[in-house]
């Protein structure tokens, strides 16, 4: 058999200007999963975009509540006037059958102010 030769490399230790430079990713360590980096690039972009659709989906949501809270206002709003011009045509009627007829002009007001000194003659 023959011999293998091993070679003994002398690992070059990272430093930090290596890291700046990017002379890390020229190692030979690197290099061999370079395919496994970019699989996850692709999946951080993925996820980057899902989370984008979310946050806008999130966004439409909650535009159609705020519509939604809008309309039931207008529907209760609507409602409630309805009750009351129900309620008025209905007191008409009633009132043309007991021949009432409504005021064009409120009524006054009468006050009456009692005066301090006939309180003390009383007593």
């Amino acid at each position: 058999m023959a011999k293998q030769t091993t070679y003994n490399k002398q690992k070059k230790k990272l430093t930090f200007m290596d890291i700046i430079k990017g002379n890390f990713l020229n190692r030979d360590e690197v290099k061999a999963h370079y395919k496994y980096f970019v699989f996850i690039f692709g999946l951080l972009m993925v996820m980057i975009y899902s989370n984008h659709l979310v946050n806008k989906k999130i966004e439409h949501v909650n535009k159609l509540k705020e519509e939604t809270e809008e309309y039931k206002s207008r529907n209760a709003y609507a409602q409630s006037r309805l009750i009351k011009i129900r309620m008025e045509s209905e007191l008409g009627k009633e009132m043309v059958q007991d021949s009432l007829v409504s005021l064009e002009s409120h009524p006054m007001k009468l006050l009456i102010k009692v005066d301090s000194t006939d309180d003390k003659a009383a007593k």
